[in-house]
């Protein structure tokens, strides 16, 4: 259980990182649906109580392939064999939990969600100070975004039902071994409490 206090709704932002269908698909069928159930419930909790919503996908244009060097041992891979294209349908954000008018969206051509994008900016100018973060995977989004996050100063929050990863024991070592001295972990009946807690804008 998370030694959290209340959150403050108008400063958090919830990060919804990598919930695409080519992404989703590297999970189990059931693992994939059952948290695109919860995120569903957070994302509409998040907004109800006035915090933001932000959303981070990968997808890549022919430039940001050609850009990609040989010696990049993860993405290069993308690049030869031209992956994730940024228009593609599998790369778009999962239908069921599609962004709404005021959300922030982004597009990202690295790991994590803030180091190829506008993102910090973005949530600067809007107050923010608190990260809520969910994404898949555990050991690639969501690690990247931990640390550069914690790096940037932000109070941190870890949705331990909001992320998840190829690897069970990769997850797991992350979640109980390294988020915890970076950030907060709870689940989401805990967030849903923190929210009723803090005070409004």
């Amino acid at each position: 259980m998370s030694t959290a206090s209340a959150l403050d709704p108008a400063h958090t932002a919830l990060l919804v990182m990598d919930y695409q269908p080519a992404i989703l698909a590297l999970l189990p069928e059931s693992d994939g649906e059952a948290l695109l159930g919860r995120m569903e419930k957070v994302i509409a909790d998040v907004r109800a109580k006035g915090g933001t919503v932000a959303y981070v996908r990968v997808g890549f244009t022919e430039a940001d392939w050609a850009a990609i060097p040989l010696t990049n041992r993860s993405f290069a891979p993308i690049a030869q064999y031209r992956l994730m294209h940024h228009a593609d349908l599998d790369t778009a954000i999962h239908e069921r939990l599609a962004p709404q008018d005021g959300d922030i969206v982004v597009r990202k051509i690295r790991y994590g969600g803030l180091s190829t994008t506008d993102l910090d900016q973005r949530l600067r100018e809007h107050g923010i100070t608190t990260l809520i973060i969910a994404g898949i995977s555990t050991s690639g989004v969501v690690l990247s975004t931990v640390l550069d996050a914690a790096d940037r100063d932000y109070q941190l929050y870890v949705l331990a039902d909001g992320v998840a990863d190829p690897d069970p024991e990769a997850h797991d070592v992350l979640l109980h071994q390294v988020f915890p001295s970076r950030a907060h972990i709870l689940e989401t009946a805990e967030l849903h409490a923190l929210l009723d807690q803090g005070p409004r804008a």
